[in-house]
């Protein structure tokens, strides 16, 4: 039993000794595939066939006809995009969603939601400790554990939500095993953060800071050099390091691939994940907002040397990277050195809500302790059959992923950037100048949209592109294309002290 095993099972022991250890008991609703033979109806497809019925429009009031394409166009159609921009209406080609693979409009997805929605409503609307969840909801988490190869998961209502409860309760375990009203500087947990993660992480720490148990260090993003110096000056016991997106190094001789073709390291742009061999060489848990890696086999070496706990959030790789789309630790084959892995289900799921694939003890403590966990009101029952049916349809329909990776290596060819992610942000400067780029993309029938602080920092506005699987060949050389006056926009330079979010 590691370290951070103990001190969970202690924290545990406190709160059971309080009388505050919570667990969840599904509340069984009828007409629900038993999880021993889960979603025998689901439908699958061997490829995509795009346009073989009418597209949802985003003005229509009316849902497709027939039963629908498994690979829809991803088309908008859209008024005025404001009050003083010049742009008129008409379809665009959406290329600023992150439906990767496509799934939200698949019909198994939206059967499952339909299904779910005639046979029992909304379901119990309450928190997940009360009565909002359900067989449903055990049956999502049961898929996600498997999917993330951890013993179990807990579903949140949005990934925004996840690492909040994930942070909060983690911050709660200082004071729990405290033997003063203030932990003292060794019972103190260090959490070590990349410069550049997500909102939603930041917000995490800074909840876990006001529990007056932790103290955080911000590494420089990607920088393991930067990482390894702070946790060998760190002389406390407790460290966490918390990143949203790796990339994973490998030898191109020893790749094997059941889902991809193998191709040449020369070839190689970030999205053939191979399945076997020795090391891999690229793969991805993104970041949001600029489409880049954080090095995970560093990171796994580091956690041997140090005996830090390693959470990840894999919100942008799940269903996307890995032959099952267990993500960038299912292709380097080290699942078990991920100790949490926190995603979503709005990504590449196409639904909605937030997951902590975790062990069962760390699964008691976030739901004791997990504040955006158990203040939520859970996800509506049609929401959590649909994400069951997208996690599903995902792991069969490999093609999939073969095919966001393909329109990835496409836009690399024709563009000449070196493009290693579906995520392509092209960093215009000014907010002036990268409203006047969306504008353009707008005019010419792509909704790409201008990335503003505060999201980015200042005079690092742009453009941020998404491809997915339901785009093709020919989308891709028209994006290229109308993209053109920007291909060769500055690259952020990540060493910036503004970059850091903390």
């Amino acid at each position: 039993m590691s370290l951070w095993d103990r001190w969970v099972d202690a924290a545990l022991s406190e709160l059971s000794s309080k009388k505050l250890l919570r667990s969840t008991r599904p509340i069984s609703l009828p007409s629900l595939t038993p999880a021993a033979n889960p979603s025998p109806e689901i439908e699958t497809f061997d490829g995509p066939a795009r346009g073989t019925v009418p597209l949802w429009k985003s003005k229509s009031t009316n849902p497709p006809s027939g039963n629908g394409s498994p690979n829809s166009l991803p088309t908008v159609c859209v008024g005025g995009i404001g009050e003083d921009e010049n742009v008129g209406g008409g379809k665009m080609l959406l290329f600023s969603g992150n439906d990767y693979l496509g799934l939200s409009s698949h019909p198994a997805v939206r059967s499952a939601a339909a299904k779910a929605a005639r046979e029992v409503g909304m379901g119990p609307r309450g928190s997940a400790l009360i009565c909002g969840y359900t067989n449903y909801h055990k049956q999502l988490e049961i898929s996600l554990a498997d999917l993330k190869k951890k013993e179990d998961c807990v579903l949140c209502p949005t990934g925004f939500a996840a690492n909040l409860a994930f942070m909060t309760a983690l911050g709660s375990i200082s004071s729990l095993l405290s033997l003063r009203s203030t932990p003292s500087d060794d019972e103190i947990v260090a959490i070590f953060s990349d410069a550049l993660n997500h909102a939603s992480i930041i917000d995490g720490i800074r909840l876990a800071e006001k529990q007056q148990g932790t103290k955080v260090f911000v590494y420089r993003h990607c920088d393991m050099a930067h990482l390894e110096s702070l946790l060998s000056c760190c002389t406390l016991r407790r460290k966490v390091v918390i990143t949203d997106r790796y990339v994973l190094p490998a030898k191109d001789d020893q790749a094997i691939d059941m889902a991809y073709p193998p191709i040449s390291q020369s070839d190689l742009i970030g999205g053939e994940f191979f399945t076997k061999r020795s090391s891999p060489l690229l793969l991805c848990s993104l970041f949001s907002m600029d489409g880049d890696f954080a090095p995970l086999p560093e990171l796994v070496a580091l956690r041997k040397k140090h005996g830090f706990l390693l959470a990840i959030d894999d919100a942008h790789a799940t269903l996307v990277c890995g032959e099952s789309g267990g993500g960038a630790a299912e292709i380097y084959e080290c699942e078990d050195a991920v100790d949490i892995c926190i995603g979503t289900l709005s990504k590449a799921a196409g639904c909605n809500g937030g997951f902590i694939a975790c062990s069962n003890r760390w699964k008691q403590l976030i739901q004791s302790r997990g504040r955006a966990f158990i203040f939520s009101t859970s996800l509506a029952v049609p929401i959590a059959a649909a994400s069951h049916a997208a996690i599903s349809v995902a792991r069969k329909e490999k093609w999939r992923r073969s095919a966001i990776w393909s329109r990835v290596k496409e836009f690399n060819s024709l563009t000449r950037l070196s493009i290693t992610s579906p995520i392509i942000s092209l960093v215009i400067g000014s907010e002036e100048a990268a409203l006047r780029a969306s504008r353009h993309m707008l005019r010419s029938g792509f909704h790409v949209t201008a990335i503003r602080p505060p999201t980015v920092a200042p005079n690092s506005c742009r453009l941020r592109i998404t491809l997915t699987a339901a785009h093709t060949t020919e989308d891709i050389k028209r994006l290229a294309a109308a993209l053109s006056p920007w291909i060769s926009a500055p690259v952020l330079d990540h060493s910036s002290p503004i970059v850091s979010k903390l």
